[in-house]
């Protein structure tokens, strides 16, 4: 199971910050969409060059030109990057291609999916490495459950491998892990915490 750190802040300088104290805990260091926007994906040059042992995530949240945008990213030097799960399957099929050719891999996020369980068995079958189950940062305070998503998600992937993202913090991650994912992603509780490596351990404690 890999802690994934999502850096979501557009502020490169405190993005990078935050990682030098915590990057010995986590497994994967995820750019995210606000950082790539402000920064371009020289950012994910800068931190896979930094940070070499870790695998870098470029959020690239892919809509179209599934390959071309996908090499985007791996250029760049990332070794995962993400595609909509509301893509078409030819998109998602063409970034999963060119991870195939480059050895990298491809996560696909589930924000915004309306019919979860249908469009699962979909993906599953063009065989992504990651699904993620995403609650949005614009739901998180409108009293979305993601459990529910979670389990349903979780018993219908059969090729790809289940991640979980969306204002996760020690209080609902116990709940989180009894579905056993692949990937855990946390940003806020960590990146927004006063002490961003006793939240990291704190998370790395629950993993454990």
């Amino acid at each position: 199971m890999k802690l994934q750190l999502a850096l979501d802040s557009s502020n490169s300088q405190e993005a990078k910050r935050i990682l030098e104290k915590v990057s010995d805990l986590v497994d994967i260091v995820e750019v995210g969409t606000p950082l790539l926007m402000k920064e371009g994906v020289k950012v994910v040059t800068e931190i896979k060059s930094a940070y070499p042992q870790l695998e870098v995530l470029a959020d690239l949240k892919i809509m179209d030109a599934g390959d071309i945008e996908a090499s985007i990213g791996f250029e760049a030097g990332a070794d995962i990057v993400t595609v909509l799960g509301v893509a078409h399957d030819v998109t998602i099929g063409r970034a999963v291609n060119q991870a195939r050719t480059l050895s990298k891999k491809v996560m696909i996020d589930l924000i915004a999916v309306s019919d979860v369980r249908a469009r699962i068995d979909q993906i599953d079958a063009i065989a992504p490495d990651y699904c993620c189950v995403h609650t949005a940062f614009d739901l998180q305070d409108h009293g979305m459950d993601p459990l529910r998503e979670i389990q349903l998600v979780q018993s219908a992937l059969k090729r790809t491998q289940m991640a979980v993202a969306g204002g996760i913090n020690p209080g609902i991650l116990p709940d989180i892990l009894a579905y056993h994912p692949a990937v855990v992603i946390v940003g806020g509780f960590i990146t927004n915490h006063p002490e961003p490596r006793q939240a990291a351990l704190q998370i790395k404690e629950l993993l454990a």
